[in-house]
């Protein structure tokens, strides 16, 4: 195992041909463009050494995204800008970079300081708006919805109210919704918006699901590259 230094913090979208990729093929997407780039990752200890690098949280098949957090462990310090060239000069199709920040080398992982994720929602759906309207202000009510989901022969039962922050529809034109969803994301539980639709009556799976922010624990300053 190599001795990190150095924190690199990368705030990325991801759609295009990304969006039919999973997590793991896209922590191999990451693997193979910091190779590229030269950047002189730190190693995981074992049999198996793996370079270090996490992200905040995985983004579900079909999903896009413009606020993706990633975190590199470098074992030899790099500028940041010099990072970001490097990174900028390898990525794939469907990868923009919209910042590299210096982050604290000592800190809890991504993963255990996200707290809600914010997405953009569009669905076929014939209901006019204040009909939307009124089912989610029922959601909202609630204090309680129960919910199953199916997971292979799993079946996982859970209280789905908690997991929406917050609700609103944004418009709806020709016969077509779109919805902004603040959903929990920690280690209590994740809401999925194609269940947020489900139990807001709709009859068709969305057709676009877009992730516009993470939220952390702890505030994080980042700078969009120009």
């Amino acid at each position: 195992m190599s001795e990190s230094v150095q924190r690199l913090r990368i705030t990325f979208g991801a759609d295009g041909p990304l969006r039919y990729v999973s997590h793991l093929d896209l922590m191999r997407v990451w693997e193979r463009v910091c190779k590229r780039a030269r950047l002189p990752l730190s190693q995981s200890r074992g049999f198996s050494p793996r370079p270090k690098i996490a992200l905040a949280a995985p983004l579900a098949v079909g999903m896009t995204s413009e606020c993706e957090l990633l975190d590199l462990l470098l074992d030899r310090t790099v500028a940041v800008d010099d990072a970001l060239t490097r990174l900028n000069a390898q990525l794939t199709p469907g990868l923009t970079i919209y910042a590299v920040t210096q982050s604290q080398l000592k800190q809890p992982s991504l993963q255990s300081m996200l707290r809600a994720a914010t997405y953009e929602v569009e669905l076929s759906d014939p209901r006019p708006a204040d009909e939307w309207r009124a089912a989610i202000a029922q959601l909202l009510a609630a204090e309680s919805i129960p919910w199953s989901h199916q997971r292979g022969r799993e079946t996982k039962e859970y209280d789905l109210r908690p997991l929406v922050l917050d609700l609103t529809l944004i418009r709806v034109v020709a016969d077509r919704a779109t919805l902004a969803m603040h959903l929990r994301n920690d280690e209590r539980g994740a809401g999925r918006p194609e269940q947020v639709v489900r139990a807001l009556g709709a009859a068709n799976e969305p057709d676009r699901i877009h992730r516009t922010a993470l939220e952390l624990a702890e505030p994080i300053k980042l700078k969009r590259s120009a």
